[in-house]
């Protein structure tokens, strides 16, 4: 599992004095950068063989300007071709959202999925997280 410490900006607060919804996702993709790294060492964008297929956050509590927040990210699922990273952050120790990204591995040249390497499998169950009950 990977850890990272967000501190909310002044100007992520909304009208309604909470941390605007668009927000959580920037965040959660931010989370994402050291399994980017597996797949392009390098972060550069030519590099990364992946795409985004799908995200979804749920809300759970309200999140606010002033206060860190912890986003934990792991490994849910493995396919043959994508795989689900899991998310969850936490403000004043309690649980505020929660997501989850389907990433697809991607050959550019045939704009096309492509399998996932035993190589790189291996590396995501590292991150593998618990099954939610």
């Amino acid at each position: 599992m990977f850890t990272l410490k967000v501190m909310p900006r002044f100007y992520e607060t909304d009208a309604f004095r909470h941390i605007n919804n668009t927000v959580v996702a920037g965040w959660f993709e931010t989370a994402r950068e050291p399994i980017f790294r597996i797949f392009a060492p390098s972060m550069q964008p030519q590099d990364l063989p992946l795409i985004l297929a799908r995200i979804e956050v749920d809300f759970v509590a309200q999140i606010h300007y002033g206060d860190e927040v912890t986003i934990e990210t792991g490994i849910a699922a493995i396919g043959n071709s994508s795989f689900v990273v899991r998310h969850t952050a936490f403000q004043g120790g309690r649980e505020v959202a929660r997501g989850q990204a389907v990433q697809v591995h991607f050959d550019w040249q045939s704009a096309a999925s492509a399998p996932l390497t035993e190589a790189l499998r291996a590396q995501l169950a590292v991150h593998l997280l618990p099954a939610e009950s």
